[in-house]
């Protein structure tokens, strides 16, 4: 059944892929219908499902999900790590295992997963295993946290499209793990490109993250 399932998603994941990894249908909104009750709150919450995403610097893979309908909200944090409740300095010094990562709360009514993951591989270098862009060390590497097997499947599916496709000549090295728990960065990391918005941009800029997926995805970067 596995098998079945991974080829169904592959061939549907390649076809929308390859052509290449086009992110102008991010999921439509839903047709609203005056005569249907406003759901419950509760309703709405559980109609939510949640994807995690390394990226290198969690600070610049908040403003990709968030600028996508559908999205409900993204939280800076770590994964993937053996130490319960990490600080950023723990992290950051090393030794706890964690990886830098995004929590994306979303509605899959309006945007689906496997459109989460064109979103990711554009604002990523997979081709980097000692980090990303200027932020050098295991902690910045790239991976996607799949949950459960539907998730894993997806992912798995995108990655072989992206091989696939012929368009890196060097092995893409991002990783597909397991989720595991995910603690919340300091509120001072949470929306830092709203806060801080010169901050950001200048280190945006100097780290050289635009010009590098500029050269890896040409005008689909970003």
């Amino acid at each position: 059944m596995r098998r079945l399932e991974m080829r169904r998603l592959e061939g549907v994941l390649l076809a929308t892929l390859l052509p290449f990894w086009g992110l102008a249908a991010c999921g439509a909104d839903l047709e609203a219908r005056p005569d249907a009750a406003p759901p419950e709150p509760a309703a709405q919450e559980q109609a939510a499902d949640t994807a995690w995403f390394a990226g290198g610097c969690f600070w610049c893979m908040e403003p990709p999900f968030d600028a996508v309908d559908g999205v409900l909200s993204t939280t800076s944090g770590f994964m993937g790590g053996s130490v319960e409740n990490p600080t950023y300095q723990q992290v950051t010094a090393g030794g706890t295992g964690h990886l830098e990562a995004v929590q994306v709360v979303f509605d899959p009514a309006r945007v689906n997963y496997g459109q989460l993951l064109q979103i990711f591989w554009v604002n990523i270098d997979p081709l980097d295993d000692g980090g990303q862009f200027c932020d050098r060390g295991s902690i910045y590497r790239s991976a996607i946290f799949a949950r459960g097997e539907e998730q894993r499947a997806t992912a798995e599916a995108s990655l072989l499209a992206l091989r696939t496709s012929g368009r890196f000549d060097a092995p893409i090295v991002t990783r597909i793990l397991d989720a595991a728990p995910f603690y919340e960065a300091e509120e001072y990391h949470q929306g830092y490109y709203r806060k801080n918005p010169v901050r950001y941009r200048v280190y945006r800029t100097s780290c050289g993250r635009d010009r590098r997926l500029r050269a890896l995805w040409g005008a689909d970067a970003g």
